[in-house]
């Protein structure tokens, strides 16, 4: 049984929790562990201690903490709710969903672990049972962006374009979104033709990202309306190639250039919610629709050529959020390089040694002159000499199916939301094959199946 908190560990644990909340954890460590020296079993103390220990990257040791405290504490529902944040993070997802659904027996109208069982659910494939919890957070507050987001994905998903577009224009409001949304004077553009002036289309998120959105960039200039496109630097060159009839610019202030004429502006994440609001509006997509510079590709083509396929691989995102169940071990690739009649060519980002010390034992070209991230005109050149591309999901996976080359895409078994659920083609690139994880975190069967399937192609 717990021990009465005393004036004196009461003032400890909320001195604590301001160091804690100021991001100053050392200290309200040193404060908390004080705590428990008055009161062992003090719940708060055990509980925020396990806090720090997950913030600061010691999840087993969070875990053990916030268990301590929830064995004296056990209706306290906030604690198991952070014990299944802290599950969630190690991939226990099934122990996390449970955590989850007790704190809300405790406290049913938590909006937060609504969210959070709902991705657990998506995690694991239920996405009609995430739909429902995302719901359930909405209508306990029909004001979280946090919980229409949420709910946008899992539509898309499932292929529901119509609905899903809706809400997916609330993602300026949700906490984590990584582009901040531009403030101008000139309207949002509601897909017009604009009678007199420009419109200017702006990147948001990441590189694949502006890759599929500019898929629509034709279906803009259909509509008869002229256009600047204000794109990452990296892929200026390339998308100026591609899209003659506009101008593509980067960093460029146009309030202080008057012949932009810049009249309605728009991020190119709105552009499917105007184009692609049915499965069969995805006719409309040209493919390809970039252009790599002939004469690189060429020039690749030659370097490489010794009268075998040249198949290019990548295997590995950065991506802090799910690079860890997106990416794959190359050795469990090595059954592949193994076939007669291909010739490797990884197009994996990432410094050159490194990649040499995973690619030991497989023979895969890592060409020295190329650099994937800093100079993605020249990668898309040698994106474009290849027969095929297979990759898991990451840029290379939307700038191979953007050039129109044959792409297969490796992918997890709870995909990002552009992949949908089941499908092994995608709407958004038309060369492009989907494989699919069938159990959370197995890549062996998805090897076997691109195995089979370079083996009838053989044939």
């Amino acid at each position: 049984m717990s021990q009465q908190p005393t004036s004196a560990t009461h003032d400890l644990v909320r001195e604590g929790l301001r160091h804690h909340q100021a991001g100053n954890f050392a200290e309200a460590e040193r404060i908390y562990q004080k705590v428990l020296t008055i009161n062992p079993h003090h719940p708060d103390a055990l509980h925020l201690l396990g806090m720090i220990a997950y913030q600061t990257g010691r999840d087993e040791s969070a875990a053990e903490l916030i268990r301590c405290a929830i064995a004296v504490k056990a209706d306290a529902a906030s604690y198991h709710s952070n014990l299944g944040n802290v599950l969630q993070s190690q991939g226990k997802l099934a122990e996390a969903g449970a955590c989850y659904q007790r704190a809300l027996v405790l406290k049913p109208d938590l909006v937060e672990v609504h969210l959070n069982l709902g991705n657990i659910f998506k995690a694991q494939g239920d996405v009609d049972s995430s739909l429902a919890c995302y719901r359930r957070a909405l209508a306990l507050n029909p004001t979280s962006a946090e919980a229409a987001v949420a709910e946008s994905m899992a539509l898309l998903l499932k292929g529901d374009f119509a609905s899903g577009w809706r809400n997916f224009e609330l993602r300026w409001q949700t906490k984590d979104y990584d582009t901040q949304m531009r403030r101008y004077a000139q309207p949002p553009w509601k897909g017009e033709q604009l009678t007199s002036g420009r419109l200017l289309i702006w990147a948001e998120q990441g590189i694949g990202d502006e890759i599929m959105f500019a898929g629509l960039i034709p279906d803009v200039i259909r509509t008869g309306t002229r256009c600047v496109l204000d794109c990452d630097p990296r892929l200026q060159p390339l998308f100026s190639r591609s899209f003659p009839a506009i101008d593509v610019i980067s960093g460029v202030a146009f309030e202080s250039h008057p012949e932009f004429d810049v009249t309605a502006h728009l991020p190119c994440g709105s552009l499917p919610g105007l184009f692609r609001t049915s499965t069969a509006a995805f006719a409309a997509t040209a493919s390809p629709y970039l252009v790599a510079d002939p004469s690189a590709r060429s020039q690749f083509r030659e370097r490489y050529s010794d009268g075998r396929k040249l198949v290019g691989l990548a295997w590995h995102t950065e991506n802090r959020k799910t690079g860890r169940s997106r990416s794959i071990d190359l050795q469990l690739l090595d059954r592949l390089s193994a076939r007669p009649g291909l010739h490797w060519v990884s197009l994996q980002y990432g410094e050159r040694a490194s990649l040499e010390e995973q690619a030991a034992n497989t023979p895969i070209l890592i060409d020295p002159e190329i650099d994937q991230l800093s100079n993605i005109d020249q990668f898309a050149a040698q994106v474009a000499a290849m027969d095929l591309v297979i990759t898991i999901d990451n840029s290379t996976a939307h700038l191979a199916g953007a050039l129109g080359v044959p792409t297969w895409v490796l992918l997890p078994f709870a995909p990002d939301w552009r992949w949908q659920l089941s499908c092994t083609d995608s709407p958004w690139y038309p060369t492009v094959r989907l494989f699919r994880q069938t159990k959370l975190g197995n890549w062996e069967s998805v090897v076997r199946e691109v195995e089979s399937a370079l083996e009838r192609d053989a044939t």
